[in-house]
């Protein structure tokens, strides 16, 4: 992958890899990616990351059922940081979230405090039963 060198990998081999839905335009979760996870999610069109909790590689959707199906792959200026344009599949409307929600990014910060601002879609115990 002489295309993957031209990447700024710090130094445990790791990117920053923000899923947005190509869709909607949503941010859904921010994830990390390392050489192998990033060739495997070109091989199948579908996301897969590196997960730091885990140390192992993680398809995402291999637990839960919803899938990140890949349209579009971008590097920001800098060529630290990967955007993945993707489509969340399973659930619909599509939980990218452990929680049940569409997007990680669920809790905003307002009048000193941060505030829950999307709902959960699906009880995350029914999800992870598999």
């Amino acid at each position: 992958m002489d295309w993957a060198d031209e990447l700024k990998w710090d130094a445990d081999g790791l990117i920053p890899a923000i899923a947005q839905e190509a869709g909607s335009g949503d941010v859904l979760m921010l994830a990390f990616m390392n050489r192998e996870a990033l060739a495997r999610t070109l091989h199948t069109g579908q996301a897969v990351y590196w997960s730091r909790s885990r140390q192992r590689l993680w398809h995402k959707g291999e637990e839960s059922g919803h899938f990140q199906q890949l349209h579009e792959l971008r590097i920001d200026c800098d060529a630290d940081v990967l955007l993945l344009k993707v489509t969340q599949l399973g659930h619909q409307p599509g939980i990218a979230c452990h929680t049940g929600r569409h997007s990680c990014f669920y809790r905003r910060y307002a009048d000193g405090q941060w505030q829950t601002v999307e709902p959960v879609l699906q009880d995350p115990a029914q999800i992870y039963r598999r």
